[in-house]
């Protein structure tokens, strides 16, 4: 069975929010909707007013992660110009995935370690604050049983440090098997609520997730189930990252890469 259908999928801030591979996001998204016959415009919404018209148009939204410099500028262009309509969007039941600096955006405030509190767009009830320690490696977590995913392990990579505290009985995106996740202690991955999803899981996150690219698909499209796909290779290369996640506690290999990352580092 193929779904005949054509969806648009606004990308936020693709120059800024955009560390870690998460255009990778990008790609794997087109991919699985055009395996199903599905078409996937992409819409790159930028900093500026005109973005806001852009979103308008949209089915869907994504936002990656962005280095601490952007993310100031990015809160303010959100906020201000891009809000009203993400919100609106979202009401009516858009899906929003956001990853690292992009899922505290999506929270009420992100303080930072100099006390500067910079808003959010309020989309999740939650807020971040800057850590003394990067939380950086290997994350593996057991995702929520109500997100329906048929595998429900996720895998990634995480290097973040704002601790991002979830309110109000909000869901977890899941609970971590390996790894820190939302702050280090919680043992508590992501948040979501409706349409609107956030993750800490770089790496990037949708190529050895593909249940969550069927999640924003499915949401999109206001569907209850998608037409499987041959995952063959996607489960090889989760096999691979989940066989390397668990085979030490400490991480060492993927904290030097973390160091290596140091001049592009996100919160």
């Amino acid at each position: 069975m193929r779904v005949e259908q054509t969806l648009r999928l606004g990308h936020l801030y693709p120059k800024e929010m955009n560390l870690y591979g998460d255009r990778g996001n990008i790609l794997a998204m087109v991919r699985r909707a055009q395996r199903r016959g599905i078409g996937l415009e992409v819409i790159q919404i930028q900093m500026g007013a005109d973005g806001a018209d852009l979103a308008a148009s949209c089915s869907g939204f994504f936002i990656g992660g962005g280095q601490d410099l952007d993310q100031g500028a990015v809160a303010e262009d959100l906020i201000h110009l891009k809000g009203p309509v993400l919100r609106q969007k979202v009401a009516a039941g858009a899906p929003l995935l956001a990853v690292c600096a992009g899922f505290q955006l999506l929270g009420m405030h992100y303080l930072t370690a100099s006390g500067t509190r910079i808003p959010g767009l309020g989309l999740l009830p939650i807020h971040t604050e800057a850590g003394s320690r990067r939380l950086v490696g290997n994350l593996m977590v057991s995702a929520d049983p109500s997100l329906r995913l048929r595998d429900p392990v996720l895998i990634g990579f995480e290097n973040h440090s704002g601790k991002t505290y979830l309110h109000e009985d909000l869901a977890p995106l899941g609970k971590v098997v390996r790894g820190k996740g939302n702050t280090g202690q919680s043992r508590e991955e992501g948040a979501w609520r409706g349409s609107v999803l956030g993750t800490y899981l770089h790496g990037p996150l949708l190529p050895k997730n593909p249940e969550l690219s069927d999640w924003w698909l499915r949401v999109a499209l206001h569907l209850e189930s998608l037409p499987a796909l041959d995952d063959s290779l996607e489960q090889a290369a989760r096999l691979e990252a989940m066989a390397v996640a668990q085979r030490t506690d400490s991480f060492s290999r993927f904290r030097l890469l973390g160091r290596g990352l140091s001049t592009k580092r996100g919160r």
